[in-house]
């Protein structure tokens, strides 16, 4: 489904050092110093993740609608949700739009249930806030050749004795992980005040159709850092017009951490083989910025 989205959630971030080389991050975005995968106790594994098989009904979204509370109000899960909508970005609800709602029924009585990919998740990590919050991320890598599409992740925070005290559902900033990258997931816990561990469980990563996105190269680009502050600018290239272009930036401490995470949304169609400008201000949620990785991602 094709459409037009806000964001409904704050992404923060920063970039690196300029590059002035063109290059297609529609399928290999380029990143300075990649975290490494590690093996943490504080990653779940889902062993099968139910599509739903029935005729849906019609939902249109209205004001402050979330897919976590639409999926409650009909008593499916997000999962089933997010499959009945894979063009849909659960990140950017537009009101009036309208989704897809499958029957609970025949989810539960479908006879297969495909697993998600067996996805890595190189790391977990929470930023805590003046007010009490914490800004929550998992990074997830694509190992293969092909793109990830319907990545989604539940994020459990853990108190001591390890009880769930709240849990969230956490998509990409994009429709897609591309091929031989990472992409963080995120999701903010408002008022936590007591000691916590984040607990991440894939929920969902299949395998998607490139042919459904548009080539497009970021070109000319130019940052300014200023310790957990930044500018970025640059142009779009696409090979073919495109009504939806994203730029995606995500920022790494000295650790190799991630510390926040942004996107920009184009306001205009481009045109094939025509630079358009593009520019926007990011900034860490923890320490300052080391190195930025950049995305695109560009829809006819």
């Amino acid at each position: 489904m094709q459409k037009k989205l806000f964001l409904l959630i704050l992404f923060i971030t920063s970039c690196s050092t300029p590059n002035n080389s063109s290059i297609d991050v529609s399928l290999e975005p380029y990143l300075t110093n990649t975290p490494q995968i590690t093996n943490t106790p504080n990653v779940l594994i889902v062993q099968t993740t139910p599509i739903p098989t029935s005729t849906p009904q019609i939902y249109i979204i209205q004001q402050g609608d979330t897919f976590s509370e639409i999926a409650e109000a009909f008593n499916i899960s997000i999962s089933d949700l997010r499959a009945a909508n894979p063009d849909v970005n659960p990140n950017a609800l537009s009101i009036g739009d309208s989704i897809l709602i499958p029957d609970p029924s025949a989810i539960f009585a479908a006879a297969s249930t495909p697993t998600p990919l067996p996805v890595p998740i190189a790391q977990t990590v929470c930023h805590a806030d003046s007010s009490s919050g914490l800004h929550c991320f998992a990074l997830i890598q694509n190992n293969t050749s092909n793109i990830l599409e319907n990545v989604s992740v539940k994020f459990n925070l853990l108190d001591e004795a390890n009880n769930v005290i709240t849990s969230e559902i956490a998509f990409t900033i994009l429709d897609i992980i591309p091929s031989n990258s990472s992409l963080p997931v995120y999701v903010y816990f408002p008022n936590v005040n007591q000691k916590v561990n984040p607990q991440v469980q894939l929920l969902s990563a299949l395998q998607g159709n490139s042919g459904n996105y548009v080539s497009a190269t970021i070109n000319n680009s130019v940052t300014e850092i200023n310790g957990n502050y930044a500018n970025v600018s640059g142009q779009i290239y696409t090979s073919q017009p495109a009504n939806e272009v994203w730029i995606v930036a995500v920022v790494y401490d000295k650790n190799n951490i991630v510390v926040g995470v942004k996107r920009w949304e184009s306001r205009e169609a481009t045109q094939a083989g025509v630079l358009t400008p593009f520019s926007f201000s990011v900034s860490s949620l923890g320490q300052d910025i080391e190195a930025v990785e950049f995305f695109i991602q560009a829809k006819p």
